[in-house]
């Protein structure tokens, strides 16, 4: 039985998959955020070079990847694609699980697919500093590493709660260039606003893009670079589901259940979208694809499907998409990659349209579920990753108690190298159980600006 199905390099995708073009009908468009109207390129331009800003809103079905781009990914890609016999062992299931591991980047997880590419257009615009945001970490490791092969200085606004729980990934940005500095800050005005209202925040996604965006906004030599949410970081994603695609017809399978975490939906774009196209065309129509989030979280359980920033400031577009409200602040769990108030306006799309459906977790249970397959498949995963790990297990528990021999395939998106106070916590057991009170989230989601 084969346990680890790998690609040559050559077949690594030389386009990368659009999902919009496959969608019923268009999306909603993003609005700017003072006038309300649907935003032109040129308001975009401030921040976001030109091919960034037409991937953004293309409907062409693939988009070619930039020979200059794919000789950085081939430092990893095609990543291999491992059937996990010893965790179907443990669980006695007749599923079949498959887990694409996209830990083997140099930043150790899947968000150096997109920043090569978004830090190589800003190179080729002539830009010489980016400004980004990150939660857990990840993101501004892989902007670190993009930046500095392109020579380009980078800031970064890491969330305050993750910058203290995961100091070395500071440390990491460090070693490739980059400045990371703990949000709020001092440094932008939106940090001094949040810090003025509550100096002992942990801060969120939603803030640290503020500071970002307003860093960019106000220095003519800066862009700015997201690691989620928008539609050309989903773009840059999709190799993974095109290889996951490939690797498994050589197995001669394709998935019955396709998983990802979700914060923003970079990763659970990366690998369902290429699946949701078979979905949605009518090639597989009975794929189930499955979405997971922290229940301290709960964007896409319970947030409202409706217009909202993406940011604690107001400075960001308008986007239509799931949304707990732009000034909701989740507590402290250490997946702080998926603490954010919003998701990608696609994937929030596919879910509203039932093409994807979304679940949640709490920690415990999510910890619980990386220890088990660490102890089977030998990789710590990141607390993000373990989300869908958590899910792929309860699929292929549902398997056994209904005798079902189903494919399961999830996104591992990255190692917990960085994450061990995490598990310290977990085994100490003051890993924390947070299910966010409904009456707040209500509260979060009534202050969501009007659209008129």
């Amino acid at each position: 039985m084969k346990t680890k199905i790998l690609l040559d390099e050559e077949q690594m995708p030389k386009k990368w998959y659009n999902v919009q073009a496959d969608l019923p009908s268009p999306l909603d468009p993003p609005l700017h955020p003072q006038t309300q109207k649907p935003i032109v390129p040129s308001d975009l331009s401030a921040i976001f070079p030109m091919e960034l800003i037409r991937q953004e809103v293309s409907t062409d079905r693939y988009i070619d990847i930039p020979e200059e781009v794919q000789d950085v990914l081939h430092l990893w890609r095609p990543s291999p694609l491992y059937r996990a016999h010893r965790l179907e062992k443990f669980l006695k299931t007749p599923a079949k699980i498959y887990y694409k591991w996209e830990g083997v980047s140099p930043a150790g997880s899947h968000k150096t697919n997109t920043s090569i590419p978004q830090a190589y257009y800003n190179m080729k615009a002539g830009i010489e500093r980016i400004a980004t945001e990150t939660g857990a970490g990840q993101w501004g490791s892989a902007l670190a590493f993009a930046t500095t092969l392109y020579d380009l200085e980078c800031t970064i606004y890491m969330v305050r709660s993750s910058y203290a729980q995961k100091p070395y990934r500071k440390s990491m940005m460090n070693v490739w260039g980059a400045e990371c500095i703990p949000s709020p800050s001092t440094r932008t005005n939106s940090g001094k606003a949040v810090l003025e209202k509550d100096p002992d925040t942990p801060g969120a996604l939603g803030i640290a893009i503020s500071e970002a965006v307003e860093d960019a906004a106000t220095h003519p030599n800066t862009n700015y670079a997201l690691g989620s949410v928008l539609n050309h970081v989903c773009l840059h994603q999709t190799v993974i589901g095109q290889e996951c695609r490939e690797q498994l017809a050589m197995v001669d399978d394709y998935p019955d259940v396709v998983i990802g975490c979700v914060g923003g939906g970079s990763n659970f774009a990366g690998i369902s979208f290429p699946f949701a196209g078979d979905k949605m065309t009518g090639k597989h129509k009975d794929i189930d694809i499955i979405g997971v989030e922290p229940a301290s979280c709960p964007t896409l359980t319970k947030g409202a499907y409706t217009y909202d920033f993406g940011d604690v400031a107001g400075l960001t577009p308008l986007l239509k998409m799931f949304t707990l409200g732009h000034d909701f602040v989740p507590p402290s769990i250490h997946a702080g990659g998926l603490r954010y108030h919003g998701d990608s306006a696609i994937v929030s799309r596919l879910v509203n349209d039932g093409v994807a459906r979304a679940i949640s977790y709490h920690q415990s249970e999510v910890f619980e579920a990386a220890q088990s397959f660490a102890r089977t498949e030998g990789i710590i995963v990141a607390p993000e990753a373990a989300h869908a790990v958590k899910a792929a297990i309860d699929e292929a528990l549902k398997c056994r108690k209904n005798g079902e021999g189903k494919t399961i395939l999830f996104n591992c998106t990255g190692h917990g190298n960085f994450d061990m106070s995490a598990f310290d916590a977990y085994y100490s057991g003051k890993l924390v159980d947070y299910e966010y009170p409904d009456e707040l989230i209500r509260e979060a989601i009534g202050r969501i600006p009007k659209i008129q």
